[in-house]
């Protein structure tokens, strides 16, 4: 994690706005992050911020990697599991576990092991991502970002989840606000 990220973070100061002003405002610039042994990047203008882990509220009935809603200064934001839904194990959440919450047309937090850093990758050092044959979907992946001796995966962040599944984040915090609304 660089060391302005990793500030950022500690200090509370958690809005992409904050970190954002360190960094050039490109497309080429991608948030990078662990999940078990891979490094992944996210567009840096989808990150809207940058949060600890903290309480999720599970709710009935969602696949597994739906890992339930947060209130985040009043607003509910769905939570997805990045690991669970790469199927990857789960593991125990560590002081180093983030939400990143992300705008997909609709705000949502996705769980990973630990933010890297921000990169700046130009265009000429991303390929597409390898043909998998027909029985795999890499139309999530936008693609293999050479940084020196490694590859990053670009995620397509729109895409990472289907239609379907924003769907059901949708009804899920809709469900999560009338329920609020009815205690208020």
């Amino acid at each position: 994690m660089t060391t302005t990220l990793l500030d950022s973070l500690k200090a509370g100061q958690t809005s992409s706005d904050n970190v954002m002003q360190t960094i050039n405002h490109e497309e080429s610039m991608y948030l990078t992050f662990k999940l078990s042994d891979e490094e992944y990047g996210v567009e840096i203008l989808k990150v809207r911020e940058l949060i600890g882990i903290m309480d999720i509220t599970s709710v009935p009935r969602m696949p597994i990697y739906m890992k339930g809603v947060i209130n985040l200064r009043g607003k509910v934001i769905p939570v997805v599991d990045l690991r669970l839904k790469f199927g990857l194990d789960e593991i125990d959440h560590t002081e180093q576990t983030c939400i990143i919450v992300v705008d997909v047309g609709k705000q949502i937090g996705i769980i990973v092991d630990t933010v890297s850093e921000v990169l700046d990758i130009k265009g000429e050092n991303i390929e597409p991502p390898p043909s998998m044959g027909g029985s795999v979907d890499t139309s999530f992946i936008l693609g293999m970002g050479k940084v020196a001796d490694a590859v990053k995966i670009l995620l397509d962040i729109d895409k990472v989840l289907t239609t379907e599944e924003l769907m059901d984040l949708a009804a899920m915090t809709d469900i999560v606000d009338r329920a609020v609304d009815t205690v208020r």
